[in-house]
């Protein structure tokens, strides 16, 4: 099973203000057909809605909602939910219960919010009651960003409250790459996604190895960060990363170690979907383990 927990499809016409630009120039084409090839070589792709009252931007919860039942079997919506809104519970229920979304994006830095706002911890409470895991989005590309909002040591607070709650830092916490590594070992329910890592080599191979010194690698889930990468992309940057140790006496990381981020069973890790052994991996070329 092959699952890429981070893509996200926006409309920049209309689902975008002007303090969040940047990201969709960074971006080019994020629309559903070239989602819909891009996450073809993966078994099952997670679609992040998003929301910040703080940028006066969207990407509508409906919007995602719509474009997964059309292709229930290959796609999962998290809803975008933003906490200092007055009616996020409202949004909330809305999501779980009439769009099916099954998981919840926010993003402390680009929602003005510190993660254990008391706003923000009546949310995680509500997703602990429902089932829903929380992706934190730690996306900086805006200048508008609260990077004082985005180190993943302010989670820290958040997983000993909420023990269950399903949590997933994305792009391992960068900058904060080893805080990242250690609520990984220190919370049970803790994961990073390694989305949007892979083409700067040298950081992701340091970000790996750290993570299989600390035998936290069981916990990092594989994304592409899709629109900015595709996915066969990151999982060609991914097996050849042990490149950059060649001729070296650098230490390379074990090939069963990064086939393990490529193809961990991540919704049945989050409690979306239970495991099914049935379930085999795709065997296209990219993804043939040559050991």
């Amino acid at each position: 099973m092959i699952v890429d927990c981070h893509t996200q499809i926006w409309d920049p016409t209309t689902h975008f203000g002007p303090a969040a630009a940047a990201m969709v120039e960074q971006a080019g084409e994020a629309d559903v057909n070239r989602h819909l090839q891009a996450v073809d070589a993966v078994d099952r792709a997670i679609v992040l809605a998003f929301k910040s009252r703080y940028l006066g931007s969207e990407i509508p919860n409906e919007f995602v909602a719509q474009y997964v039942r059309r292709n229930s079997a290959k796609l999962v919506g998290f809803a975008g939910v933003d906490p200092t809104e007055r009616d996020w519970l409202d949004d909330l229920r809305i999501a779980q219960e009439e769009l099916q979304l099954k998981g919840v994006t926010v993003s402390p830095p680009m929602q003005n919010c510190h993660p254990a706002d008391s706003r923000a911890m009546r949310l995680y409470e509500a997703c602990v009651q429902r089932g829903l895991p929380v992706l934190f989005e730690q996306n900086h590309r805006s200048p508008a960003a609260k990077l004082e909002f985005g180190r993943p040591l302010l989670l820290d607070e958040v997983a000993r409250e909420f023990p269950e709650l399903r949590i997933i830092i994305s792009h391992m916490g960068f900058p904060w790459i080893e805080e990242t590594i250690v609520l990984l070992g220190k919370h049970a329910h803790v994961y990073a996604d390694v989305a949007g890592l892979h083409q700067r080599q040298w950081q992701t191979y340091n970000a790996l190895l750290l993570a299989w010194e600390y035998g936290v690698m069981d916990k990092l889930l594989f994304g592409s960060d899709f629109p900015y990468r595709a996915p066969t992309e990151c999982i060609e940057d991914l097996y050849s990363i042990n490149q950059i140790s060649h001729g070296t006496n650098l230490r390379a990381i074990p090939r069963a170690q990064l086939r393990g981020i490529v193809e961990r069973n991540t919704l049945a890790l989050l409690g979306i979907e239970r495991s099914n052994p049935q379930v085999t991996n795709r065997k296209s070329g990219i993804f043939v383990d040559d050991e």
